[in-house]
């Protein structure tokens, strides 16, 4: 039966429209199970009913039409107890009701299951027989089994549904609601444009040439057309962007190299292939190493290639391509997989936000509009580009929320909301470079967390005191090979000029996990507690080694270089990476051209295992400072994968447990007189950057983008005030509830437009 169940769950996936779904599925389970009748109800909460959406077996003219309330009848037993109900003879059941228009008065034997997704029941599904018998467990089980897997397809087609019943009357039934994922944060309305591509290489029919030179030059024509667009794009870009937001195109025009795909693509076109059969060929092989890679961040790499290579596709088929319309108001861009290029050939004065039906806050799409300061939302799951095209949107990046076709008032309210929220950034940034001081005069020092554009991130915000974490790995990411020791001084010796009266914290290398490398696979059962961090590196010395020399090469004639230990879990492996860390200071000293003016740097721990939190005072005898990864220190306490969506929505930081940990090891760290910082997201959230304050912590990192906001937050209260919310705080038993006493006390003090952006 398993392949029965694969075939019915597959079928009904890539059926979108609501009622075409229910309908085959009632018909495929009919017929799988060899009963007289399936059928769906589905759940209107508004009225409380459960509404027969689908049947095969009972009258059809009942659909639409047989509402059954919450608390009535077997079907309203089965959604209220949330379980099986499998009856003999259903009419001598003592909740039985009779509806005479679903005309059910041969059918006795009977078998209900709840269709459940995320805690809630989604509807109910039946099973009917004229002959009197309990179904077999084996039944009951694959009925329960079933219900299970298309929960998710059930909730995502009833959503599209409703959006495609409204675009068939003259007049939206009401506003719709879809959730995704955030990108970048924000507000904004606007009319939704869909990015229509015209041909695309995954549609692209192979086929062979008749002239090998003609194909060589359309595919050599079509790539200059593009690298000359590609280059107009970069230039059109805002100069005060990032570097590494401005690489994406430097990317793009390396990919347009002969010697990257050209060699590749040419080769195909002399094996007999046209150019455009060429190209995709190439770009696939290209793209399906991309999307075989774990790392999110690679794998978002896949769409730029083959959005770049669509384009080059678009002048192979038609040279003389015209360019695309905008509208000439305010909109919000929609498409399949929103890509860097696409962001950068909108009008930046009309270009509202983005909404991305694929793709992750790791795509470059997401870190574009980050930068261009605009909202994002990802990863809309069932829901067709078209279907948004031409629609009043607004959307809400801070939570992923998209409301489709708003009533004029809620229209008119979110417009407010959006001024509220420019007025809210202006008053933010003019206070930017003011000291983070609370009003009763506490000091607080802020820290970013930073990969390559750590020198820019400095330089415009004079309030940041240093980085309280570089990761390295990005450039280990970002090449094909374990990047040369020569290479990662140059990098590293860069950073620690730029700032040299600011500490500088580099982790060495952490990968693994979510981030593997392409060139050191790793394939594990649960990453997440395998082999990464500091585990990988002190398993291959070599690499530790290298990077090691890099940093204290780098750091000769400066002071601010601290290093710092990712996923410690053990007095011994701090010992190693310590013995290690010597070897090569005194390598380098001995290659030294002033050996005596050497220092080794100071070292410090991630405390991101909850086993260290009670290992501290002997951690304390080997290292100069502790810094708490309060993403990976909450996961593993609360046991949660925060990158699976079934189970995401346990992840939050404001667990009284997890604030419990936070406290014991700021108070631990005074008493051993150890420095202590925070770096993860809940140092760069209002609610949590009040909590740590109060807590003790005085040294937050945190991405730079956050860096104003929170500033602006500890310059609005007083400390005392805070240490009086945690200790209240402290008394809940409920993350949720802790959050909201927390937005409340931060509404109290002005600070509710943050809460209200659920910043």
């Amino acid at each position: 039966m398993l392949t029965t169940l694969k075939q019915i769950v597959q079928e009904v996936s890539r059926t979108p429209e609501l009622d075409a779904a229910l309908n085959r599925l009632v018909t495929l389970v009919k017929k799988a199970m060899e009963v007289d009748s399936c059928s769906i109800y589905l759940a209107n909460y508004d009225k409380q009913q459960l509404i027969l959406a689908a049947t095969n077996g009972l009258d059809q003219g009942a659909v639409g039409k047989v509402r059954i309330g919450f608390y009535e009848g077997v079907i309203g037993l089965v959604g209220q107890r949330e379980e099986p109900l499998n009856i003999e003879n259903v009419h001598q059941h003592p909740h039985f009701k009779h509806y005479p228009e679903v005309k059910e008065e041969n059918y006795n034997a009977f078998l209900g299951t709840p269709i459940i997704y995320q805690r809630k029941v989604l509807g109910v599904m039946t099973i009917q027989q004229t002959q009197m018998r309990r179904f077999s467990p084996d039944e009951e089980a694959f009925l329960v089994t079933l219900a299970t897997q298309i929960a998710l397809e059930i909730a995502n087609a009833n959503m599209l549904g409703e959006l495609i019943q409204s675009e068939s009357m003259a007049q939206p039934s009401g506003p719709q609601m879809v959730n995704g994922v955030p990108g970048a944060s924000g507000l904004a309305m606007g009319i939704g444009v869909t990015w229509n591509q015209q041909v695309l290489l995954s549609t692209l029919v192979n086929r062979r040439h008749q002239n090998e030179a003609y194909e060589i030059i359309a595919y050599r024509d079509a790539v200059e057309i593009t690298r000359a667009e590609v280059k107009a794009l970069s230039l059109g870009l805002d100069e005060s962007l990032p570097d590494d937001i401005k690489a994406i195109f430097t990317m793009y025009d390396q990919l347009l190299d002969a010697n990257s795909l050209g060699r590749e693509v040419e080769k195909r076109i002399k094996d007999g292939w046209n150019a455009a059969t060429s190209l995709k060929l190439v770009v696939e092989d290209y793209a399906a190493r991309f999307k075989a890679m774990q790392d999110p961040y690679m794998q978002e790499r896949a769409v730029d290639i083959i959005d770049l290579s669509n384009r080059i596709l678009g002048y192979i088929l038609n040279p003389t391509k015209k360019p695309r319309q905008f509208p000439d108001k305010p909109f919000i861009l929609v498409a399949d997989e929103i890509t860097a290029s696409m962001l950068a050939e909108c009008p930046s004065d009309m270009l509202q936000g983005v909404i991305s039906i694929n793709g992750s806050q790791n795509s470059h799409a997401a870190i574009l509009a980050r930068a261009l300061g605009i909202p994002a939302i990802m990863g809309i799951a069932s829901i067709l580009p078209s279907l948004l095209d031409q629609k009043t949107l607004l959307i809400d990046g801070y939570s992923g929320a998209i409301t489709i076709s708003p009533e004029p008032q809620q229209a008119r309210e979110f417009k407010q909301l959006i001024a509220e929220e420019q007025n809210l950034n202006d008053r933010i940034d003019a206070l930017s470079n003011e000291p983070s001081i609370t009003l009763d005069h506490h000091d607080m020092h802020l820290y970013v967390n930073t990969g390559l554009v750590v020198k820019q991130e400095l330089a415009d915000n004079t309030n940041i005191k240093g980085v309280g974490l570089f990761r390295t790995e990005i450039p280990f990411m970002q090449s094909d090979h374990f990047p040369p020791e020569q290479a990662q001084y140059e990098l590293y010796r860069s950073i620690l000029q730029a700032s040299p009266d600011k500490d500088i914290t580099m982790r060495t290398l952490d990968v693994g996990g979510d981030k593997p490398l392409s060139y050191l696979p790793i394939v594990e059962d649960n990453p997440f507690l395998g082999w990464r961090g500091i585990r990988i590196t002190l398993d291959q010395p070599e690499i530790f080694l290298v990077q090691a020399r890099a940093m204290i090469r780098a750091s000769e004639d400066y002071t601010n270089l601290q290093i710092m230990l990712p996923m410690i879990t053990t007095i011994s492996e701090v010992k190693e990476a310590k013995r290690l860390l010597q070897q090569a200071f005194f390598e380098v000293k001995e290659e030294s051209n002033d050996p005596h003016s050497m220092m080794m740097p100071k070292l410090g721990i991630m405390l991101e295992v909850p086993a260290v939190v009670y290992q501290l005072p002997k951690f304390a005898e080997h290292v100069d400072f502790f810094s708490v990864g309060s993403n990976d220190l909450t996961q593993y306490l609360l046991a949660v994968d925060r990158n699976n969506p079934r189970v995401s929505s346990l992840y939050n930081s404001f667990h009284p447990s997890v604030l419990a940990v936070l406290q014991e090891i700021v108070t631990q760290a005074y008493q051993l007189n150890r420095p202590i910082t925070v770096c993860g997201e809940l140092a760069g959230d209002p609610a949590g950057a009040v909590l740590l304050m109060a807590m003790g912590y005085e040294k937050l990192s945190m991405n730079a983008h956050n860096i104003r906001k929170i500033n602006w937050v500890i310059r609005s209260i007083e400390l005392k005030h805070s240490q009086q919310l945690l200790a209240d705080v402290m008394m809940l038993d409920n993350p949720n509830e802790v959050k909201t006493y927390v937005d409340t006390f931060l509404e109290t003090h002005g600070l509710g437009g943050l809460v209200r952006a659920g910043a």
